[in-house]
């Protein structure tokens, strides 16, 4: 992997995985059309992730502060209760990840015709918060399973995550600023999972990450990580404005090319 695809790559893993529009969608068709072979570089793979989830943090950095400091408190306080959340919002995506890792596994690496259909989905998904104009509720414990379930669903590449569990939010009725927090906090543990699992593989087959060179590394790092901090703020003022139905339109237009395109060629 040369410095140039790591940079883009970078960039592409920071932008879409906060922007409705598929992270693993978009690294597929970004390594499809490079030419890169997106399962020989596990290492890379778990440092972008790396990079964006410390960007979650450091955006989000007060709210989780303030939810540990809660839990020390042991008692069924307000930051309790929304761990809990989290934790049952967890469920789908540990229980999926667990027991049809292999099943999941053989859905990447450069099946851009699935990713195209999928990016059609998620596209009619971010379509339908258009019509709902309800967004004052709360997120309680059953929605917060719903959204764990939309979460396990977009490990399908093309579906969104983020697209997906805040447009389930919204669909339930919950404050358009409270599913965009919910959403970007319940994938931390997730996506810190997924890290130590690589990282076992890579620790049991050193030769997965033995041909990245450091620089392309640290700049796909440094890359996925500025352009997260950028998108996890725009799509937080994005949802607040109701203006996900831009990225409805994008993703259509670009699963449908991607369809097309794979059907030709």
């Amino acid at each position: 992997m040369s410095i140039i695809e790591a940079l883009i790559l970078g960039i592409i893993q920071g932008l879409t995985e906060f922007l409705p529009v598929s992270s693993s969608g978009h690294l597929e068709l970004g390594s499809y059309f490079l030419g890169v072979e997106s399962e020989n570089n596990l290492l890379f793979s778990i440092l972008v992730h790396g990079a964006t989830a410390l960007s979650t943090i450091v955006i989000f950095r007060k709210d989780i502060l303030q939810i540990i400091l809660g839990l020390f408190k042991f008692q069924w306080n307000e930051e309790t209760i929304f761990a809990s959340k989290i934790v049952l919002s967890m469920i789908p995506v540990g229980l999926v990840g667990l027991l049809f890792e292999d099943q999941v596994e053989a859905l990447f690496g450069g099946k851009i015709l699935l990713v195209g259909c999928m990016l059609v989905v998620t596209a009619l998904l971010l379509s339908f918060t258009y019509f709902n104009k309800n967004h004052e509720g709360e997120v309680t414990f059953k929605s917060a399973l719903i959204i764990g379930i939309a979460q396990a669903i977009a490990i399908l590449p093309g579906i969104s995550r983020s697209g997906s569990t805040i447009s389930t939010a919204l669909l339930l009725g919950v404050n358009r600023e409270r599913a965009a927090r919910f959403s970007f906090l319940m994938v931390l543990p997730p996506i810190m999972g997924a890290m130590l699992l690589k990282i076992k593989d890579v620790a049991e087959a050193p030769s997965l990450a033995s041909d990245i060179p450091v620089l392309s590394l640290v700049v796909g790092f440094v890359a996925a990580f500025v352009a997260g901090l950028l998108a996890c703020q725009w799509m937080i003022s994005i949802v607040k404005k109701g203006k996900l139905i831009y990225f409805a339109v994008y993703c259509g237009v670009i699963g449908i090319l991607t369809v097309i395109g794979s059907l030709l060629f």
